[in-house]
């Protein structure tokens, strides 16, 4: 049998796919995965109604816990892509991921998707699929088909289309992120309305504090209470979309030298980020602080690459998880005009003294005292001082010379 495997959600790109796959690519049979990473309800309602339209076969995998496991990885390394917590990035690779597994499971001979050849979905998914000995196939990129193709194309095979949103905006939601695209939102110049956000209340005055426990860097703990990874991010995305925290719109630079306007929430990404930030300042050591940014940001871009599996974030990876031996400790954050706020952090590993450093009090650490400071101040600044003192002389004998 001739089956092909597709990522379908029952959206106009997928829906137009199952029939094209048959029609232009030659498959016998074609069966739909969708997989969830928490997406609402009623996207795999919307799922199932037109599977069942197209008579396609259409199966459902549970990638959450995975994913919420993925999304606490990236609280560890501080993963953000040019000011926003990576979402839908870190998503892609689970789902592609997940439906490859299944497609072997259902001896299918190829893998396909409904993305376009402009976005970085297409990359993130073959990045997966490709070297698994399966073939590819990416109709909309393939034959550069157009949205208003597809719909006449839809109308004229009599497939069902669910536009959702009135087709406006372009959504993807998942349990750490929600992003809102297209439509008036491309031009720069256009000022979101407030009904594009479900998960973030209009930032006010009202604020809330909130403390979350961490153990060796993972998040285990709100107000006490603790949570399971998925729980957990549900939890806070609720609580902190509360006082409107988690709101981005930024001009992000696409894979492929792109720039496209994107809007986003994310709430729970943002506190966690913030407070697991704040603790990683009162642990680690100055050189730690420094050297792990660039490991953080190399990070971040193999992950919004879609190359999370890859052998060098494995190697970043063990380099995170030996700083995080001591991120233990808990931070609480202040909820205040769209913003998490840490305003006070504990951990038994501090490297902090508040003794020691405080200006009213004579205690040393390991029997240094302030008066050992004398001799570093000399030897501070000491090569900028004898630049500065040899060029001095050297221009003033060269004046007198004249």
């Amino acid at each position: 049998m001739n089956r092909v495997a597709l990522a379908f959600s029952g959206g106009l790109d997928t829906t137009v796919c199952v029939s094209l796959l048959k029609e232009k690519y030659g498959y016998d049979e074609v069966i739909g995965i969708t997989v969830n990473v928490g997406q609402p309800k009623s996207e795999f309602e919307q799922a199932k109604e037109t599977a069942e339209e197209l008579s396609l076969d259409l199966i459902i995998l549970d990638a959450r816990f995975d994913f919420a496991n993925l999304c606490l990885d990236a609280v560890r390394a501080n993963a953000t892509y040019q000011g926003y917590p990576l979402g839908t990035a870190l998503a892609r690779p689970i789902i592609a991921n997940a439906i490859l597994e299944e497609a072997k499971k259902s001896k299918c001979k190829a893998l396909a998707h409904g993305c376009t050849g402009k976005g970085n979905d297409q990359l993130r998914f073959e990045a997966v699929w490709r070297g698994s000995g399966l073939e590819i196939a990416a109709p909309i990129r393939d034959l550069a088909l157009t949205r208003s193709w597809e719909i006449q194309y839809a109308k004229e095979n009599n497939l069902p289309i669910k536009s959702g949103n009135d087709g406006i905006w372009s959504i993807d939601t998942n349990l750490w992120s929600r992003s809102i695209e297209g439509g008036e939102l491309e031009d720069p110049s256009t000022i979101p309305p407030g009904s594009i956000y479900e998960w973030t209340k209009p930032p006010s005055s009202e604020s809330k504090l909130v403390t979350i426990e961490f153990a060796e860097g993972y998040p285990v703990a709100v107000d006490g209470t603790n949570h399971s990874p998925m729980e957990l991010i549900e939890h806070l995305n609720i609580l902190c979309g509360n006082f409107g925290v988690g709101r981005t719109d930024v001009m992000e630079d696409r894979i492929l030298g792109l720039k496209v306007r994107e809007n986003y929430e994310h709430p729970a990404a943002t506190a966690l980020l913030n407070a697991h930030s704040a603790l990683e300042d009162l642990v680690l050591t100055k050189e730690e602080r420094k050297f792990k940014t660039s490991i953080d940001d190399a990070w971040a871009e193999q992950a919004y690459l879609g190359l999370i599996y890859s052998p060098f974030v494995e190697a970043l990876n063990s380099f995170i998880s030996s700083t995080q031996k001591r991120v233990t400790g808990s931070v609480t954050l202040d909820l205040q005009g769209g913003h998490a706020r840490a305003v006070s952090r504990e951990s038994p590993y501090a490297v902090h003294s508040a003794s020691a450093a405080s200006f009213n009090t004579s205690d040393v650490i390991d029997d240094i005292t302030q008066a050992d400071a004398i001799g570093v101040a000399k030897y501070h600044g000491l090569q900028e001082r004898m630049s500065s003192a040899i060029f001095e002389a050297k221009q003033h004998t060269d004046k007198n010379d004249k």
